[in-house]
């Protein structure tokens, strides 16, 4: 009785993992997207801004280039922070 409900259970939870191991890399990496990691991407995006902010505010009185170079990754980051919290 014992071994056939252990048997009938197996095959469920193998039944149902199957489609886990069928997924591609980009599902596999949506699925992981969507699982909270997005979050991480977000502090770590927000971390990066504030240091080119510091690096901007540091740089005031460097080259007009280098300054328009940080604006530039600046303004990257933002958009992608907010690409990441629009999927969310």
């Amino acid at each position: 009785m014992k071994t056939s409900a252990l048997a009938v259970t197996l095959a469920f939870l193998v039944s149902a993992a199957g489609p886990v191991y069928a997924l591609t890399h980009q599902e596999k990496l949506a699925c992981a997207m969507t699982a909270g990691n997005c979050l991480n991407t977000a502090k770590l995006l927000e971390k990066r801004i504030m240091e080119i902010k510091n690096e901007i505010a540091k740089n005031t009185n460097g080259s007009p280039e280098e300054v328009k170079k940080l604006d530039r990754k600046l303004q990257d980051a933002m958009d992608e922070l907010k690409r990441v919290e629009n999927e969310t």
